[in-house]
Order: structure tokens, then C-alpha cells, then sequence
């Protein structure tokens, strides 16, 4: 059949038009109780998302939605930036399941890492649509595998931030316990002195790593006690070799001294920070390294060594955290969320903010820990961590209002990441 010019003209126009339509990014205008912007809550605000980003973020009234919208009904329900996992391992279970070394030493990387492709989806289900994995244990670079599949979008999972295989001194890293003529795979890589550290910082960064993980302190003691690893002089060095390649490091320290030479040394972030004193933890908030206190995975470790929280008094273990927790808030140092998930289940997560506010944090503090601080300290800020005109619309939506009841971050209605409705409730 022949047409016309002008028909012929119209027929084009009117398939290139059905074309682009299809290919417009979606548009959400989404209207929740309030909205927490990763600093204060509001009431009767609306968030507009087209294609990736927040377009438009604030009173009802002042928002008008593009043509093509789907205006999304939430009532009674809180909207947040998608929450921040700030110390995660994908590639871990718990370990009521299968204890550490069995998991190092018996589970295949293929098992592992089936394992995390559960975890990953299971944790932005959970509302958390970025997290920081700090050490694959033994699984190599398994991680930053896991975050290129998440990125290509061969499995559903949150952003990732990984720190590939961990950094320990010779000699302090296990699994242990075997006979000296036995070699077996460490959860960690080993490196010491000069020319070791600074080889292996490299390795890492070449291997697709986001940031540095190292351990200031371990459990090698005279009598397996936590003690010192690194000299202050190696830590500021492998500060210095990924600072260079625009890399922060983090150090898992839970000893004064520990957490002393890592902060001196110029790391991001401490973690755990068991043993932490007042003075400790102000020389911290002098120098602008923050606290990621992992509460939930002490907590769990004590359950799982037979401790029945709310009928037995609290192990020597839990009143120390309290204590030292207690003096991180008084002493001003910038509290990171992040619970070490994996030592428990994944998607589990809201367990450690749960706990931040059982241990003396306001809900509304543990929220901004959650979105905008961790945002801040893992240097995203630019990008998310805040419900604002032009950054990535990762959104979670919650039913109820966790600035006074956290608990109420479990009772998840909907998840977005980069613009994508990931999970929807049904109605």
C-alpha cells in the first residue's frame, strides 16, 4: 500500500512520538504521611521522581506532577532516603549457622557466594539500598564481583562500597588452631613492613577495591586477648598509599591502643570500638574519624554463646559495650550505623539501629546515622543519604513513624533505587 507524503509524514511522526513515550523514564509523584529528608521529618511534604533522581521534594501544594505521573497514595506511612548499611559481609552467615571457620574452610566460593546473591537481594528488600561490605573472608574479590552483577543488573542488590580481602599482620589472622606443618586459607590477606603493605594496598585498589580494610588489633594475646597489630608507622603508611589512589581505610579496633594508632594514622572510620575510653574517643572526634559500634553483632555472639538476653544478667561483654558506647555519645564522635551483618541474618539490619536506640541514641539521630552521616563519612553525600532535588531517588517507605518508634523501619511498604520501584506491598 502506498501513502501519501503528508500521510506518509504523519505515519513516521506518529511512531517516533509512541517511541519516545515508551522510552521516557517513568515519573512517581509520591504522597506518604511525611517524609524524613535525612535531617528533619515533615508533614504533608510530597517527592517527585523522574527516570533516576528526585526532581522535587516538599509541600503538597507546591509540587505539580508531570503528565504521564503515577501518583503513588501512602497514607499513614513515613518516606526516608533508602537507608545505609554502614559494616556488612555478604559473603558471611550467621554464625549460630556455621561457625567462621567452617565457613573459611569447608563452604566453596561458589556456595558463598550463591549465598550472597540471597543475602544482597534480601538486604535491599529490607529498605537498605547501599551498604559497605568490609572484607570478604576468605572469598577473595568475590565482592567486587557481587557488585559488578548488582551494577550490570544480573541480580537485584543494593550499592555496593567493598573492601575485598581485609589486610592483617602475619600471624594474627585466623582460622587457627591447627598443627605448624598445616597451611590452610586465612579470611584475610597478610602483609607487613614497608615494601609488603604498600604491594599489597596496590593489589587491592588494582583489584576493584573501594576502600581499605585493616585490623589495628586482634585476638592474638598471651592469653587470646585483644591486642595492637600494626605499628602506628605501617598504618599511616597504608593511609598514605590508598589516600593516594583516593582511597579511605578503616580499621577493625576494639583496644584503646588499637583505636589510638588508627585514628593518629588518619583512617575513616574505626569499627566496633569495644574497648574505647572518653579520652579515646574524644582524640576521634578531633580528628574526625567516626564510630561504627556494630552494637547487634556483640549481641548476637552472646546469644549464640548461651547468653538469654532478658533472663540472664548481661555477659561482662554487653556491659562493656554500654559503657563504651555511652562515652563515644558524650564524647561528641560521629556514630555510623552499621551492625556487622552477616555475624547475623542479612536483612535483618533495622536490628543494630534497634539497638542504637536501646543504648542511648534518639530514634531521630539514629535515622540521620543511617542515611545522611553515613552518607557524609563514606563520601556519597553527592549523591545520596538525603531526600533533595537532584540526588538519586533511593527511597524506602515505611508504614508508621520511626522517628519515635524504629521498629517501625521493618514494616517496609516500598523500595526504590535509582528511580525503580524494587518492592511494592500489595495492596
Amino acid at each position: 500500500m502506498k501513502y501519501s507524503t503528508p500521510l506518509r509524514f504523519i505515519l513516521l511522526f506518529s511512531i517516533f512520538m509512541i517511541l519516545f513515550l515508551s522510552a521516557k523514564s517513568q515519573s512517581y509523584l509520591l504522597l506518604p504521611d511525611r517524609v524524613f529528608d535525612g535531617e528533619n521529618m515533615h508533614e504533608g511534604w510530597a517527592v517527585l521522581v523522574e527516570g533516576e533522581y528526585i526532581v522535587a521534594a516538599g509541600e503538597v501544594r507546591n509540587i505539580k506532577a508531570p503528565i504521564g505521573a503515577e501518583t503513588v497514595n501512602l497514607p499513614g506511612s513515613t518516606l526516608l532516603p533508602g537507608l545505609i548499611e554502614g559494616h556488612s559481609h555478604l559473603l558471611l552467615h550467621p554464625y549460630d549457622e556455621t561457625s567462621w571457620n567452617d565457613q573459611v574452610l569447608k563452604e566453596s566460593q561458589a556456595e558463598r557466594v550463591a549465598r550472597a546473591v540471597v543475602h544482597a537481594e534480601k538486604t535491599l528488600m529490607a529498605g537498605f539500598t547501599t551498604m559497605r561490605d568490609l572484607g570478604s573472608e576468605g572469598a577473595g574479590y568475590a565482592d567486587v564481583g557481587l557488585k559488578q552483577a548488582i551494577e550490570k543488573g544480573v541480580i537485584p542488590g543494593p550499592r555496593l562500597l567493598v573492601a575485598g580481602p581485609a589486610i592483617v599482620v602475619t600471624g594474627s589472622y585466623g582460622p587457627k588452631g591447627f598443627a605448624s606443618h598445616v597451611a590452610v586459607p586465612l579470611g584475610a590477606i597478610e602483609a607487613d613492613g614497608v615494601d609488603g603493605l604498600i604491594k599489597e594496598v596496590r593489589r587491592q585498589i588494582g583489584g576493584g577495591a573501594d576502600l581499605v580494610k585493616i585490623y589495628a588489633d586482634y585476638r592474638w594475646g598471651p592469653n587470646k586477648e585483644a591486642m595492637p597489630t600494626f605499628s602506628s608507622e605501617e598504618l599511616k603508611l597504608i593511609v598514605e598509599t590508598a589516600a593516594s589512589s583516593g582511597r579511605p581505610v578503616v580499621a577493625h579496633a576494639a583496644t584503646p591502643e588499637g583505636m589510638k594508632r588508627a585514628t593518629l594514622a588518619g583512617v575513616k572510620t574505626i569499627e566496633h570500638g569495644d574497648g574505647g575510653t572518653l579520652e579515646i574517643f574524644r582524640l576521634m572526634a578531633e580528628h574526625g574519624v567516626a564510630l561504627c559500634p556494630t552494637i547487634a553483632a556483640g549481641d548476637a555472639v552472646s546469644q549464640y554463646r548461651g547468653w538469654r538476653k532478658g533472663i540472664d544478667a548481661e555477659p561482662s561483654r554487653i556491659v562493656q559495650k554500654r559503657k563504651s558506647f555511652n562515652a563515644a555519645l558524650e564524647a561528641g564522635v560521629t556514630i555510623c550505623a552499621g551492625g556487622d551483618v552477616g555475624v547475623f541474618p542479612h536483612g535483618d539490619n533495622v536490628r543494630e539501629l534497634e539497638m542504637m536506640v536501646e543504648y542511648g541514641m534518639s530514634e531521630l539521630e539514629v535515622l540521620k546515622s543511617a542515611t545522611s552521616v553515613n552518607a557524609g563519612v563514606f563520601g556519597i553525600d553527592d549523591k545520596l543519604g538525603l531526600i533533595k532535588k537532584g540526588l538519586l531517588a533511593d527511597i524506602v517507605v515505611v508504614t508508621g513513624d520511626p522517628s519515635k518508634n524504629v521498629s517501625d523501619l521493618r514494616q517496609v511498604v516500598l523500595v526504590m533505587k535509582g528511580g525503580e520501584v524494587v518492592f511494592r506491598e500489595e495492596e
